[in-house]
């Protein structure tokens, strides 16, 4: 396997070795990867995933996901990276956003990509892709700044915090990179499909979820009572710093970063007329 990407990608997993939805397609996408799992879940996660399973030093801290990920982030400075990936182990697929349309693509492009265009700028902390509920026909922005990044994370090594609470922690780091006057970006262009979160055993209790982010942020983040349930809700629109272009900047070509290919009969007539048309298709 080779990735077409600079950086190494982390797993984290507990508890799913029978169901590690990211390990399966990024397995299916000739992705080369690091799956990082407790000590007495080890032999469980080798029998299904050889030798990209990594033991952690460590199990059963009671703190969440959180020592794992930094874990993560010490291993990959120690081998001289300057980034790291940390993904969730709930994420079923990638996507390319093409004229609308949610199209599965091969995941080596979208993490070349992400990559690419973080690399074109110099105040970047955090940078990923968006999750595929939430771009479709109606989304504009190819890129959109300083909001959170979940479950896909490309992080800059050099930053001088580290993961720190048990439940959102995602969006805690994303503030503190926001708060010390980095930026967030993540692109429309590729997608995650992600099992929802509570359809997987998570946590205990939204409340007290969000209320641990609400205390750390009182000034950023409150909770509210949305769909039926508490939950935190934050106020991304504080954070108006924008992007620093670096010296090497370079356009990108979305050319570049896969082709259509038809894997099977295409039954939507919408996405069959666009394939036909199309300049971006496989010759």
């Amino acid at each position: 396997m080779s990735n077409l990407n600079k950086y190494p990608i982390y797993v984290i997993s507990k508890g799913r070795f029978a169901n590690c939805l990211t390990a399966k397609f990024l397995i299916k996408d000739g992705i080369d990867f690091k799956l990082i799992v407790e000590p007495q879940e080890y032999q469980e996660y080798f029998s299904r995933f050889g030798d990209k399973v990594v033991k952690l030093p460590f199990s059963n801290l009671g703190l969440g996901s959180y020592p794992a990920r930094n874990w993560c982030w010490e291993d990959s400075i120690s081998k001289g990276f300057e980034k790291h990936w940390i993904l969730d182990d709930n994420i079923m697929n990638v996507y390319r956003l093409y004229k609308g349309i949610r199209i599965v693509s091969n995941s080596k492009w979208a993490f070349k990509f992400v990559e690419d265009i973080t690399e074109n700028y110099t105040n970047i902390g955090i940078s990923g892709m968006n999750y595929a509920m939430f771009a479709g026909a109606c989304t504009k922005n190819p890129m959109v700044v300083n909001h959170h990044i979940y479950s896909n994370l490309l992080i800059k090594n050099d930053l001088s915090f580290r993961w720190r609470l048990r439940y959102n922690e995602d969006t805690d780091l994303n503030l503190q990179v926001l708060d010390y006057g980095l930026c967030t970006l993540y692109t429309n262009i590729f997608l995650i499909m992600k099992m929802k979160t509570m359809a997987m055993k998570e946590g205990d209790g939204r409340l007290k979820m969000a209320r641990m982010l609400e205390n750390v942020w009182p000034d950023v983040v409150k909770v509210k009572w949305r769909f039926g349930r508490p939950q935190h809700v934050v106020n991304w629109s504080i954070f108006k710093h924008g992007l620093v272009k670096s010296k090497e900047y370079k356009e990108i070509s979305l050319n570049n970063y896969g082709k259509l290919t038809k894997v099977s009969e295409i039954k939507s007539n919408k996405l069959k007329k666009i394939y036909e048309q199309s300049s971006y298709k496989a010759s």
